[in-house]
């Protein structure tokens, strides 16, 4: 699989340990930056990686800041980004079940290295539900991106 990574200045060492977690899998990684931890802003990495989600170039995305919650919001400006915030497993496994979220964000000041690979883990191996009630709102979420939300050139 291919997946795209982004972050700004407080997620560079995690969103590191990650990539080579994923390469180390077998997954090709995109590394949209920043690439130290020189203060920086996050809409300038982030949105690019987002885009690359939602043109296909990429299958997933990974990114990673502060908290997470910006890296979130930046993406899910994007046509076609799923994008979502978790902070153990548990979160992780039901976004990609019943959301089919194609975008993890994290906080690596809210949560360690340890937890975050978990995190990771499960965002990757988990699909999503199938079952009627599950696609169904599936399909709902992107009525609605694809009613509101502006077209990827």
């Amino acid at each position: 699989m291919k997946i795209a990574m982004s972050n700004d200045h407080a997620g560079t060492s995690m969103k590191y340990e990650i990539k080579a977690y994923l390469e180390s899998q077998g997954h090709t990684v995109v590394d949209f930056g920043a690439y130290d931890e020189e203060s920086c802003d996050l809409s300038d990495f982030v949105l690019p990686a987002a885009l690359a989600v939602a043109k296909g170039e990429c299958d997933r995305g990974i990114f990673v800041d502060g908290v997470g919650y910006g890296s979130a919001m930046i993406a899910n400006k994007v046509n076609g980004i799923y994008a979502c915030v978790c902070q153990d497993p548990f979160c992780a496994q039901l976004a990609r079940q019943h959301n089919d979220a194609n975008v993890l964000c994290l906080g690596a000041k809210i949560i360690g290295g340890m937890i975050a690979m978990e995190i990771v883990k499960t965002f990757m191996k988990t699909d999503p539900l199938t079952a009627d009630k599950y696609v169904r709102r599936v399909k709902k979420v992107q009525k609605i991106n694809d009613e509101h939300c502006v077209p990827v050139k």
